[in-house]
């Protein structure tokens, strides 16, 4: 991958690009890797929150589309060897360039807390939707500066276009009313699942709203419960193809126009505050803060002092390339 411009060097914040084949990560840091992969997974548990946004803060977001990158150019290369009969060592070779000391730790993280978390914050946010909403409010609302941070020039009228744009696209996503389909088609849970696997890697954007909106969060539950293979089958298959198209795009786009992509990140986290909004009707519809509003308030001011606090410890701890080789 390529380095960071001068002046991305000098913007404090907490930059962090994949490590290239040859600057493996160590395996000493895959404790802290897999701590921070594990706040990325309670996030995913949390319907509003992207793991991507988490990502972003805690310094994974680059070295996850890098290694997420290399594993699908790796699995490319295993279907081209297997299929037009290459041979297997074009897809060995990638597979050795994989960065496994940081991508292992970082999903075994992610994986152990999700499932936690889907015990444990996901029925607090059902028994008590305000205070955690509100606490949700005031972290994400903070951690927008992170893009912001990340961005290698000065701001362009090009980027405001693309930041607005994006908070209006996640403001209108994040408010579709819940669709409902008792018997989806097996096509459609492909295509909900191609597009609903990117919220992963698209801050700001939730998977499980896209799952509702298109009408496919419930169906998707009760096939895990009913062990549903075809359906569950399916909705894999989608995710893999959609993550592994879009994975590599945007890695890409990070590559080669990271100040108008970081713009549009933020963009996007910005719009989807509109979830996060303490005071909602049954159906999603914003409501006015009520008389007894000091409590929420005092947790979004708790959760915004505890993403500063992380945003800090990060930018002090990642060290800051100084050679250049970015383009935009």
């Amino acid at each position: 991958m390529t380095n960071l411009s001068p002046d991305d060097a000098a913007r404090p914040g907490p930059v962090r690009r994949h490590a290239s084949p040859s600057t493996k990560t160590p395996w000493s840091a895959a404790p802290g890797n897999a701590v921070r992969g594990g706040l990325v997974g309670a996030a995913e548990s949390v319907p509003g929150i992207s793991g991507g946004t988490i990502a972003l803060v805690v310094g994974l977001y680059d070295g996850l589309l890098g290694a997420a990158s290399q594993v699908v150019h790796a699995a490319r290369e295993l279907v081209q060897g297997v299929v037009g009969r290459r041979g297997l060592r074009p897809a060995a070779a990638a597979l050795r360039q994989v960065d496994w000391p940081f991508l292992v730790p970082v999903l075994a993280g992610m994986v152990v807390i999700l499932l936690v978390s889907l015990n444990t914050i996901a029925p607090l946010l059902e028994s008590n939707p305000v205070p955690m909403r509100a606490l949700f409010f005031g972290m994400i609302a903070v951690s927008v500066s992170v893009p912001l941070r990340m961005m290698p020039h000065r701001f362009r009228p090009l980027d405001v276009l693309l930041l607005v744009g994006g908070a209006v696209g996640a403001f209108f996503l994040t408010g579709l009313p819940a669709a409902e389909l008792s018997d989806p088609p097996l096509w459609l849970v492909f295509v909900g699942a191609a597009v609903a696997i990117n919220a992963l890697v698209l801050p700001g954007v939730s998977g499980s709203f896209v799952l509702l909106a298109m009408g496919l969060y419930v169906p998707v539950q009760a096939a895990l419960h009913d062990r549903d293979l075809a359906f569950i089958g399916t909705f894999m298959l989608g995710a893999v193809i959609g993550l592994g198209s879009f994975v590599k795009l945007l890695h890409w786009l990070l590559e080669h126009r990271r100040q108008g992509t970081m713009a549009l990140l933020a963009g996007l986290m910005l719009g989807s505050l509109r979830a996060l909004w303490p005071w909602q009707d049954e159906t999603g519809g914003l409501l006015a803060p009520p008389g007894d509003f000091v409590v929420p308030v005092l947790l979004a001011l708790v959760g915004a002092a505890v993403v500063a606090v992380a945003i800090w410890w990060e930018s002090r701890r990642t060290p800051r390339p100084t050679t250049h080789a970015a383009t935009e």
